[in-house]
Formats: structure tokens, C-alpha cells, sequence
């Protein structure tokens, strides 16, 4: 059980990188309200935040493998919880700044985790455990959702952020009781020569993380479908919450509860869909499975109105917490099972790029379409399109190969 001390460091960093991404989506009705800002902006703030994740994983992996996985997650939530700070300021570019700076330890997460779990996770258990230390990122919506609203309707979204700054460098600062010798830096990265030419071998980074995935046939393919089941993933976090106020007409507290139901949803889905993969040997099955059902979802997101209870509301925010927010571990799991081991962490990142890819592009074109047809349900029913477009490149790949 020497794996369980590193996973729960890799679990509590995750939630805590992930919580910060949710902050922009369950405090934006309050704070844009006030600012007199459009609503529609949080798609651009969660696009901003992806942004701020991808610029870790272009050019941040020879910064981890020099600093060691935990200690480069526990520096960049630190510096996020710092970003809140630019807020305050009543300027829309300072809270998209903002959001960037959120999003770096998301960025850090994937590779990170990723190294450490291989290395850690027995090979029958990697599925399983991949998807427990992903269902982190929806248990920081769970968090979230389910006290940022609370706090804001009692004493202000100001003090809301400052208690979510301090709740993120606590949990940051606690790892380090759990990082033990777990966090091994990259000797042979330390002892290599500095390049002559800095911005030459900076630029080379993100190009060495893309070319890794053409190591091994599938995981191009198992990359593309990654970005583009990201798209439902992406919108039910990005406009969840303001759909419900401004559309539905939930109150912002009743809002946050659904998208804390839907995220809590998501760490069930994702603890599941990865124990069901490792029980049928492949995760295949499990992500076409998820493609379906999380199209499924948006097509009836698109049908909800005011009409709809509360308590049906709640069933399809389940629905889509499960399967639209379930699959990520079986898709990282799937990569990293299918790569050279030493190469773990630069394909980890190379895919995590495509995926925060479609992060970014689906809430910004999300945005875009209610900003010009004003139709919610429109937009819905493209995402699910897109989202239904992962299957062909899911088709006819085998299981992984056996490593230990």
C-alpha cells in the first residue's frame, strides 16, 4: 500500500487545482452583476482559465521534471490563490488575467498525477486509481458550488474569494506532510547542460509533448476524442450556473446546489466508469459509452424552460455530472497505458494540450452563438454534435499493451 500516501497528496492537489477553475463560473453572476459585465463573459473567464492550464503544459514540463510533480503543483496553487486578487479591480481584462493565473495548476495537475500514479499504482488498479485521483476535479465543483454561492449571498462575493484563496493555500501547504520520497525529481534534467538558446528549447517543449503521442499508433486518436468529448464537459461547467439564473430563473444559491450535484456526479461517474474499465479490461467501451449519453444531456439541455421542477433539473445535472465529467481518468489511464514509460509525462501533457484545446475553443464558441442568436438551446444541440464526433475516433482500437 505504499501507493495510498502519494495518491491522496495527487487527490487533495487536484481538487484543490480544480476548485479554482470553478470559482469564475459560481461567483460570476454576483460579480459581473455588480460590475455591470454580460454574462455571456463567463465563457470567455473559463476559456481564459484552459488557457492558463495550456501554458503549463506547452512550456511548463521541464520546470516539473526539474521541481518534482507535488512541489510544482503546491507552487502553482499557491500562485493562483495569489490571482484573486485581480478581481477586485473593476476591469474585464484583470478578470480574465485572473482567470489564467487560476488555471495553471490545472495545468500542472495531468502531467504530474500522472508520473506519480504510474509509478506508484499497481498495473490491475491503474484504471481505478487514475479515475479517483481525476474525480478530484469535479469534487472541487462539489466544494465550489456548494459554499462559494452560500458565502456570497450572506456576506459578498468578496469574501467569498478571499475564503476560497485561503482554503487552496492551506490544502497546498498540508501536502507536504504526504509528499514524502513520492516527489522525485528529474536528476538527468538537472544535471543536463542549459541550452545556449532559452526560447528555442522553451518553444521545443510543447512540440516534444505533441510528437510524443505519435510514439504509439492510438493515441493521436484517443487524444481527439479527449477534445472533443471536452466540449459537453466544458459547457456544463462554463454555463451551468448562469443558465439556470438567467434562463431558468433559479435563485443563485438553488443554482450552485445543482452544479455542486452535478459535480459530486462527476466523482461517482468517474470513480465508476474507471472501475468498470479495469473490470472489462479496456476503456474503450467506457468512453464510447460516455460520448452518448453526455450528447444525450445537451440535446436536453436544450429542451429545458421554466417549466421544467428543480427536481428534473437535478436528474439531468446527474446525468450529465456522470457521464459528460466521468471519463477523463479512463481516457488519461488510457494514455498512459499505451506510452513508453519513460515518455509518461510528455504524453500525458501532449494529449492534455488537445483536450484544453477544446476547453477553450467550446466556451468561447459557446458564447459566441448565444451572443449572436441569443438561443441557448441552439448552442446545446451544436456541442452535442461535436460531442458525438469522438466515436469515429474510438472505432477499432484494441486493448493497451501489458506493462507492469
Amino acid at each position: 500500500m505504499a501507493w495510498v500516501a502519494p495518491v491522496a497528496a495527487i487527490l487533495v492537489l487536484q481538487t484543490m487545482a480544480a476548485f479554482l477553475t470553478r470559482v469564475m463560473p459560481t461567483v460570476a453572476p454576483a460579480l459581473f452583476a455588480e460590475f455591470g459585465w454580460a454574462n455571456g463573459l463567463v465563457g470567455y473567464a473559463v476559456a481564459a482559465t484552459t488557457a492558463g492550464s495550456m501554458l503549463v503544459l506547452l512550456f511548463g514540463a521541464r520546470t516539473i521534471h526539474r521541481v518534482g510533480s507535488i512541489r510544482s503543483m503546491q507552487l502553482a496553487l499557491g500562485v493562483g490563490a495569489l490571482g484573486m486578487v485581480l478581481l477586485f479591480a473593476p476591469l474585464p481584462g484583470a478578470a480574465m488575467l485572473a482567470s489564467a493565473v487560476m488555471g495553471l495548476a490545472h495545468g500542472v495537475a495531468t502531467p504530474a498525477g500522472s508520473d506519480i500514479l504510474q509509478r506508484f499504482t499497481p498495473r490491475n488498479q491503474r484504471n481505478l486509481v487514475f479515475s479517483i485521483k481525476q474525480a478530484g476535479v469535479p469534487l472541487g465543483g462539489v466544494l465550489a458550488g456548494a459554499l462559494l454561492p452560500f458565502i456570497v449571498e450572506r456576506v459578498g462575493w468578496r469574501s467569498a474569494l478571499a475564503a476560497a484563496a485561503g482554503m487552496v493555500a492551506c490544502f497546498a501547504a498540508l501536502t507536504g506532510l504526504l509528499r514524502g520520497q513520492s516527489d522525485r525529481t528529474d536528476d538527468d534534467e538537472k544535471s543536463r547542460p542549459r541550452p545556449s538558446n532559452r526560447l528555442a528549447a522553451l518553444l521545443a517543449q510543447p512540440a516534444q509533448s505533441l510528437a510524443s503521442l505519435s510514439s504509439e499508433p492510438t493515441l493521436w486518436r484517443l487524444s481527439v476524442a479527449g477534445a472533443l468529448l471536452a466540449t459537453a464537459q466544458s459547457c456544463w461547467l462554463a454555463f451551468s450556473v448562469a443558465f439556470l439564473v438567467t434562463e431558468i430563473g433559479l435563485p443563485l444559491t438553488v443554482a450552485g446546489l445543482v452544479f455542486a450535484v452535478m459535480q459530486a456526479s462527476g466523482v461517482v461517474g468517474r470513480i465508476a466508469l474507471g472501475w468498470i474499465s479495469d473490470r472489462i479490461g479496456s476503456g474503450i467501451p467506457t468512453l464510447q459509452a460516455a460520448a452518448l449519453a453526455s450528447a444525450a444531456t445537451m440535446v436536453l439541455l436544450a429542451l429545458a424552460d421554466r417549466q421544467w421542477p428543480v427536481w428534473a433539473l437535478t436528474l439531468l445535472a446527474i446525468a450529465g455530472g456522470i457521464s459528460a465529467s466521468g471519463w477523463n481518468g479512463v481516457q488519461i489511464a488510457e494514455i498512459a497505458a499505451r506510452s513508453p514509460p519513460s515518455l509518461v509525462r510528455l504524453t500525458a501533457a501532449g494529449s492534455t494540450i488537445l483536450i484544453f484545446l477544446g476547453n477553450i475553443i467550446a466556451p468561447a464558441l459557446f458564447t459566441l452563438c448565444v451572443t449572436l442568436s441569443g438561443r441557448y438551446d441552439l448552442a446545446f444541440a451544436i456541442v452535442a454534435i461535436i460531442n458525438l464526433a469522438s466515436l469515429p475516433c474510438l472505432l477499432g482500437l484494441g486493448r493497451p499493451p501489458l506493462r507492469d
